[in-house]
């Protein structure tokens, strides 16, 4: 029978949550590194048992964790995340010019082609790459040697490549996604990288439709379709339907075309998820109620799902890397909120049950399935 794994990164630790194939009863394992805030928790396609995360403080900075017992142990590997170029300047807040510094590793995504080798977007926004299972990295540097790089400037929440996503059908074709620079693909596995922002507008700079300089706060792909990629932006909801060449607003009906997370069903590549919150500067839901927006129409025309869920006095946010669905059949989707609960769907989105309550605030969840 099929075993469910969902890894949350929060706040003050590591969680690892599990069930049975019902996800009725979900035991909770942790905090893993407690004190520490994790950014990422991530598993290996290839090896379930190879765990990753990505780990901060502000006395140790960042530090990278791996396992290779499910989460039982785990050992600190390699950290040398050196820029290629220590000359270079972006923006800052206030256009001002100011060097590249590494900060933290904000997410983790394994090679699909090459066993072992990872993946890291950091900030300040950089891609590096280890072959090693993390033991070593270095910079792709063609990413940040970009000629709009200069003119990259931070979100509110820092400059961060938050997002990698990898074609199944081309593992070269990369997208990267950089708050708040854009969604930037490569064809040659990190050699040269374009801007595939055409369609977005940025409505908070001087030019509406620049070449970069999008917030963008995540995109999602179903690997069925690797040309069709969804996008939650900083207000709007897009997909393009030619991988990244131009986006389309598909906000629709939403509540609110403000939110983080954007998550693509197992076996629907046409049913998405969103978590709309009421803008940027009130992040909690619409009314103070919870709810998942999901379309299956590939967006355009959403419906509201929020049985089980809040429905008064709710004021919790839901991050951008903190939803995730599994692949069992009917699927599951999951989401964690930075009031620290962590909620499931056995059925994609019609009922919603908690899965875990009182953790620190939840900044990201990955969903495993264990044969």
């Amino acid at each position: 029978m099929a075993n469910v794994r969902v890894l949350v990164g929060t706040r003050k630790g590591g969680f690892i949550l599990t069930s049975d194939a019902g996800r009725r009863n979900w035991q909770i394992d942790g905090p893993h590194f407690g004190g520490w805030e994790v950014f990422h928790l991530e598993a290996s396609p290839t090896d379930p048992d190879r765990l990753y995360a990505a780990l901060w403080t502000g006395w140790h900075g960042a530090v990278i964790q791996r396992s290779s017992d499910g989460g039982r142990t785990w050992e600190p590997v390699g950290n040398q995340f050196a820029y290629a170029d220590s000359e270079a300047t972006h923006q800052d807040f206030d256009g001002k010019q100011i060097p590249w510094r590494f900060k933290r590793v904000w997410h983790i995504e394994p090679a699909l082609d090459r066993p072992g080798t990872l993946y890291a977007g950091v900030e300040d926004a950089a891609l590096f790459e280890s072959p090693d299972a993390g033991g070593s990295w270095e910079e792709l540097s063609s990413l940040r040697r970009h000629p709009t790089a200069a003119s990259w400037q931070p979100g509110a929440g820092g400059m961060g490549l938050h997002t990698i996503v990898i074609d199944p059908n081309d593992p070269r074709r990369i997208f990267a996604a950089i708050s708040a620079a854009g969604v930037f693909r490569t064809a040659d596995a990190g050699e040269t990288w374009v801007p595939a922002n055409k369609g977005l507008r940025a409505t908070y700079t001087p030019d509406p439709e620049p070449e970069a300089g999008y917030c963008v706060h995540k995109i999602a792909m179903h690997p069925s379709r690797p040309q069709t990629l969804f996008m939650q932006k900083h207000g709007g909801v897009y997909r393009s339907d030619d991988a990244g060449g131009a986006w389309t607003n598909i906000s629709g009906n939403l509540s609110s075309d403000f939110g983080f997370p954007i998550a693509v069903d197992a076996h629907e590549p046409e049913t998405i998820y969103v978590v709309p919150i009421t803008s940027d500067t009130q992040h909690y839901p619409p009314d103070g109620i919870l709810r998942v927006w999901r379309s299956r129409q590939g967006g355009g025309v959403w419906e509201s799902l929020g049985r089980g869920l809040p429905d008064r006095d709710c004021y919790v946010n839901v991050l951008r890397e903190a939803m995730a669905v599994d692949r069992l059949d009917p699927g599951g989707i999951y989401f964690g909120t930075t009031g620290g609960q962590v909620y499931g769907s056995r059925d994609g989105g019609d009922h919603w049950e908690t899965a875990a309550m009182h953790l620190p605030a939840v900044l990201s969840v990955e969903a495993q399935v264990l044969e």
